[in-house]
């Protein structure tokens, strides 16, 4: 059997090599959707991980308007009752407060020495946070921590600064600055008139991505603190700060959702909060993963049912050139099952030549091509952003570049589970089409065969 399906594929050469083209199109096509498909996986878990199994718990701006200047005011008792409960593994709390950078100069551009206020000239954002490693400005990307370490619950007037805030001060880790409440800033509603001294912990990068007004919504102008620094230049400690939001990350595999329906049943006014799950603030990235998604399904499937029609076409008209050869072996013995048996084992031995080059072409031009269609992907999605965007005039601050985040880029590289998984699927058209193809022709008998040739 084995000998004679040898034989036929290299007496037909032509008809082999047809097939061959055929199958190498499919498997190349499925072994990229597989692959893409897997490589997404891989950077969703690995980089926004956290993001699916956290949720946010923030004001509801319909009942609740927030701090003077329009910030978050979620109190620290709420915090820590949500953060107390068996399901929460760790959480992150931000305190948005503005403070002057005592004899240190801003970075600004024409367009914000134009709109800056002379009370504001050296006023810069501070987020305070317990953990700045998990802190949305760092996991949206807008902020790279290039040098230093992240501040976390033990620190104390510690900071993270922009590189290019530290240049122009010639600033560096280690080094010490001095921060001043703004009596002129809303938000400062004690009036606290407090001097707080803070070492670099590290240096970040990042840079806007459009336009800005303030000198403010730069990023070079932004200081990541701890807790304690934010408090203290609004002259609040710790337990009487009021926050702009918290991210609780839940435990093992627990479903957000159902903890989310849980939680509200704890002691606390929820007229004035919402908990949203995390993957809400990254609208992009979600839509993103969901049309990748959809377009490797639909490659997957086209390339393998439109292959398969094709192949049972060329197939259908292949075996009833081949009606006296099966004639021939139905009269000597063999059965209808060895028969078929041998047809498919043909197939095979053109297959694991085409899979091996389709392997080769995957991982060859596999990661061109899959970044190729998430750059068309994103660019529809970002654009549709931008006009929802320019609509509702979201602002362009370091804040907002979750909306807008998007999977970066895709490194295929096939692996055996890839391989084998789509081996079994070009499997299963190749039986499909040939028992479709051959039916016919097999369940007659050799008398009528013959009939059939002349």
């Amino acid at each position: 059997m084995f000998k004679n399906a040898i034989a036929y594929v290299t007496r037909k050469g032509l008809k082999s090599f047809i097939i061959f083209l055929v199958i190498l199109v499919m498997a190349s096509i499925g072994l990229m959707s597989v692959s893409i498909k897997q490589s997404t996986n891989e950077m969703v878990s690995s980089t926004f991980g956290n993001i699916n199994s956290s949720f946010l718990m923030e004001i509801n701006r319909q009942v609740n308007f927030g701090t003077p200047r329009g910030g978050g005011n979620v109190k620290g008792e709420d915090i820590k009752k949500i953060s107390e409960t068996e399901v929460v593994d760790s959480f992150v709390k931000r305190i948005n407060s503005v403070a002057d950078l005592v004899d240190g100069e801003l970075i600004e551009t024409p367009q914000t020495e134009q709109n800056q206020r002379e009370n504001f000239k050296n006023a810069v954002m501070i987020t305070g946070v317990n953990n700045s490693e998990k802190e949305t400005k760092f996991v949206s990307g807008a902020f790279n921590l290039i040098e230093g370490s992240h501040l976390n619950d033990q620190d104390q007037y510690k900071v993270l600064i922009h590189k290019d805030l530290a240049q122009k001060n010639n600033l560096k880790i280690g080094d010490k600055i001095k921060l001043k409440s703004n009596l002129y800033d809303a938000d400062n509603v004690k009036q606290a008139n407090e001097t707080v001294e803070v070492e670099i912990k590290g240096i970040f990068d990042g840079h806007n991505k459009g336009g800005v007004v303030a000198a403010q919504e730069l990023y070079e102008n932004n200081i990541i603190s701890d807790i304690d620094t934010a408090a203290k230049v609004y002259g609040n400690t710790e337990d009487t700060a009021v926050y702009q939001d918290a991210t609780f990350f839940v435990k093992g595999n627990v479903n957000v959702d159902q903890v989310i329906k849980t939680l509200s049943k704890l002691d606390i006014d929820w007229r004035q909060y919402n908990l949203i799950k995390s993957t809400a603030n990254y609208p992009a990235l979600q839509l993103s993963i969901s049309k990748i998604f959809a377009i490797t399904n639909q490659l997957l499937i086209g390339s393998l049912v439109f292959a398969g029609i094709i192949i049972t076409l060329l197939l259908t008209l292949w075996m009833n050139a081949r009606k006296k050869e099966i004639a021939i072996m139905l009269s000597i013995g063999r059965t209808k099952g060895q028969i078929f048996c041998q047809h498919l084992l043909e197939m095979i031995l053109i297959s694991v030549p085409a899979m091996l080059g389709a392997y080769l072409l995957t991982n060859k031009v596999g990661t061109q091509i899959s970044n190729l269609i998430l750059d068309r992907i994103n660019n529809n999605i970002l654009n549709e952003i931008a006009e929802k965007a320019a609509s509702s005039q979201l602002g362009a601050g370091a804040e907002t570049e979750g909306f807008t985040k998007t999977l970066s880029d895709l490194s295929i590289q096939v692996d055996l589970q890839s391989l084998l998984l789509v081996g079994s699927f070009i499997l299963l058209v190749l039986v499909i089409a040939l028992f479709i193809s051959s039916y016919q022709t097999i369940r007659k008998n050799p008398r009528e065969l013959l009939i059939d040739t002349k």
